[in-house]
């Protein structure tokens, strides 16, 4: 009776799809004890599995053997008399699993905001229920909004609280090193081997799927893996810099599955999250980081890379530390001279030049006497952007404009805000126009 398990596991490997044998079937571990076969399973969620797709199979597989058992009994490992794994054994292997994924990429360290918060509460359902819920979840976004860190977040958090029968089905990958994993099999004719390694996964987090773009064998490839493993009820995460109906030079088939699921984006950060990711770097990093410093970084610092926000609180620290002074304005403006541009204050004369290029007349027309039609509108507009941005009297903004009377100044400011308030073209049209000023 000792190779009766041996002889179900044969017959179940013939019988079976492979991605289903090697993901299920193959971790079990089974012994005859009396007149019973009893077979251990890693955990709970796992036997339950067993218990409810292919237990059945196993009793065929006993009939088909004729093995005099008279019961089959499903255990967890732990409740096992005998088993073949150990808790030091299956400790190992998460810690081991654990290493693909960079550590400090964790949900504990995500910052969520107005922006990501969506994409975030999809990435805990995932991890809550792998396979069943939101699969396959396609994420997009900007580069360093924190596509990878929520992938890497997703895939060790199913890995700590053993969602999967076994951590080292969890598999984190960028598309490039797909792609080039691919090119080394065919290579060196190790593409049986490649298949059975991505089919036979739990959970896939694949980042930058964009990469694919124009890769013809490489889709293939994905797309057969991605077939199998939705077939299979596993896990699919993806991540892009863009909407799936925007990556071109993609298959259509490829791309229709991306929207199978759920597709939720990630935008750009605003100040209030950008200091939160500051203050919480900081507290990471050990960086003593005062309100008003994260503040200014991240109003000033002209970016929604939230990797370059945080080399840059890395450069203020090391600078800080190196200098032995404590983190102030000052100090941070110091370090970060040539990434902080202050704002130049905006002169008369600079928005004059401005609202010039923009209307396309010449300066000399709007601060003459002449009262010609193209030129009334584009004469206002600076009257008012003058007067908003700078501290010039109304006496010197009207001898800037041929030596009109400050009530002349008043006038045409007012009618520039009557239009403000009435017209949405207009309004528009200034926002603009003030935007390239700050620019």
């Amino acid at each position: 009776m000792d190779n009766v398990w041996a002889e179900v596991l044969d017959y179940l490997k013939a019988t079976l799809a492979f991605s289903a044998y090697e993901t299920w079937i193959k971790p079990l571990r089974g012994r005859i004890e009396g007149n019973r076969l009893v077979i251990t399973a890693p955990n709970r969620f796992f036997r339950e599995w067993i218990k409810e797709n292919y237990l059945e199979h196993i009793k065929g597989a006993l009939r088909q053997i004729q093995r005099d058992v008279g019961d089959v009994e499903l255990v967890v490992e732990k409740e096992g008399i005998s088993s073949d794994f150990s808790t030091a054994e299956d400790d190992e292997r998460v810690q081991q699993a654990l290493q693909a994924f960079h550590p400090r990429y964790t949900f504990e360290n995500f910052v969520v905001g107005s922006g990501n918060q969506l994409a975030h509460a999809a990435a805990l359902a995932v991890v809550e229920k792998p396979g069943l819920r939101y699969n396959p979840l396609f994420i997009y976004g900007g580069v360093g909004l924190g596509k990878t860190h929520l992938l890497n977040a997703i895939g060790q958090q199913i890995i700590k609280e053993r969602k999967v029968s076994d951590p080292l089905k969890v598999c984190y990958i960028s598309a490039e090193e797909f792609t080039n994993e691919l090119i080394n099999s065919i290579r060196y004719e190790r593409m049986d081997a490649f298949r059975s390694k991505y089919r036979a996964m739990d959970v896939l987090l694949i980042d930058d799927i964009q990469f694919i773009a124009g890769k013809e064998r490489t889709q293939v490839e994905f797309f057969h893996t991605f077939n199998t493993l939705y077939q299979n009820k596993k896990q699919i995460v993806i991540t892009s810099d863009r909407f799936p109906r925007e990556i071109v030079n993609i298959e259509e088939r490829l791309r229709s599955r991306f929207e199978w699921g759920l597709i939720v984006d990630i935008q750009p950060p605003d100040v209030e999250t950008k200091v939160a990711i500051l203050k919480k770097k900081a507290e990471i990093e050990n960086i003593d980081l005062p309100d008003e410093v994260a503040m200014y970084l991240a109003s000033k610092i002209d970016t929604s890379n939230i990797r370059v926000l945080e080399g840059c609180l890395i450069r203020l620290g090391a600078y800080a530390s190196l200098t032995k002074r404590r983190i102030d304005i000052a100090l941070a403006k110091e370090a970060l001279k040539n990434i902080v541009k202050e704002e130049q204050p905006l002169t008369p004369e600079k928005i004059l030049q401005k609202v010039a290029s923009y209307f396309n007349v010449k300066v000399k027309d709007l601060c003459s006497q002449r009262r010609l039609q193209q030129i009334v509108l584009p004469r206002q507009v600076a009257m008012y952007l003058i007067k908003k941005y700078t501290d010039a009297p109304l006496v010197d903004i009207g001898r800037r404009f041929g030596g009109k009377d400050h009530s002349t100044v008043i006038y045409g400011i007012r009618k520039v805000e009557q239009r403000l308030e009435k017209d949405p073209l207009f309004r528009s049209m200034v926002e603009e126009l003030e935007k390239q000023l700050k620019g």
